[in-house]
């Protein structure tokens, strides 16, 4: 049976990422998260708390809000004064992808998996938004923050991925054209948003990921 890959982006508070765990939890089938980045320390042997300063550290670079790293698949080896440079960072994430992708039928949250598997024909990209009342409302039930406190946090981070995504990518984050499906869970809610990334992979593929084709 063929693998079936789907992943998706998300802005904060929107549930995308646990919408993710509730697709794979029905399909059967594992999704991966900040697990990648473990992943990818293990296969480095970078430690991974270089993987997430890394993030951290594009956050504080102004160059990363104006320049673009896009991937290109080459990794570096050890031996090379780069090896632990963001963008080998980046790309050993990418690798892990590729390898998940590979392996098996899975769901994919984040780290610019869609654009690293753009020229899978068995990737189903999809990225989950809602109103910023809803966002808001959801992450601070969440959190210990104020209103004000959060409806800055939740703009920083949008923003960072954003940029983020534009820098490895070249692409827009929040243009709907860069994916198969976009979803509104203020709307639809977090179970009908699932049944819909489930009807869209029956109509595209024929069948689903867990399931005998």
């Amino acid at each position: 049976m063929d693998n079936i890959i789907v992943t998706i982006a998300r802005q904060y508070g929107s549930g995308g990422k646990t919408i993710g765990y509730m697709l794979a939890k029905e399909l059967g089938i594992p999704c991966y998260s900040r697990e990648i980045l473990e992943i990818a320390s293990e296969d480095s042997g970078i430690n991974v708390t270089l993987f997430n300063k890394a993030d951290e550290k594009l956050k504080r670079t102004p160059k990363f809000l104006l320049s673009k790293n896009v991937y290109s698949g080459e990794l570096l080896p050890p031996e090379s004064s780069e090896f632990t440079s963001n963008q080998n960072l980046f790309n050993y994430q990418a690798k892990v992808i590729k390898d998940l992708a590979n392996k098996g039928s899975c769901v994919l949250i984040g780290r610019c998996a869609d654009f690293v598997l753009k020229d899978y024909p068995n990737v189903a990209s999809i990225f989950v938004h809602a109103s910023k009342e809803f966002n808001l409302a959801r992450a601070l039930e969440r959190s210990s923050m104020t209103e004000k406190e959060m409806e800055k946090f939740i703009a920083r981070t949008d923003k960072y991925r954003g940029d983020y995504y534009k820098y490895y990518t070249g692409r827009e984050w929040s243009d709907a054209r860069n994916y198969d499906l976009c979803l509104n869970s203020g709307k639809l809610g977090f179970e009908r948003c699932v049944e819909e990334i489930k009807a869209y992979l029956t109509v595209r593929f024929g069948y689903l990921p867990g399931a005998e084709k």
